[in-house]
């Protein structure tokens, strides 16, 4: 954040002397390209920057153990539970004349 404020006010800068320096002349052109390219530069710098958080990679595989064989043979004792919904309107119907 520190970074892309510096860069940001490095642009404003340019910017204002771009109209303040006369004659105008080649600085004019060096000032305006500064401050129409440095936005991007400086949002690429702000979203390149190291990750304060460090990150670790999570295998799919951590938990998911086998069946044992003699649970494979079982038969399944328990219904399977099944979830109904049911949409109801919130308001009842008003007749039609």
């Amino acid at each position: 954040m520190r970074q892309y404020a510096i860069t940001m006010g490095i642009r404003t800068a340019c910017f204002i002397l771009m109209f303040v320096i006369q004659p105008l002349g080649w600085w004019t052109w060096v000032l305006g390209i500064a401050a129409a390219v440095l936005p991007y530069i400086a949002v690429v710098f702000a979203n390149a920057g190291d990750d304060s958080v460090p990150t670790a990679v999570e295998s799919p595989r951590i938990g998911i153990e086998a069946p044992h064989a003699a649970e494979e043979q079982r038969p399944e004792t328990t219904s399977p539970q099944v979830i109904t919904l049911a949409e109801t309107p919130a308001r009842p119907a008003e007749p039609r004349s």
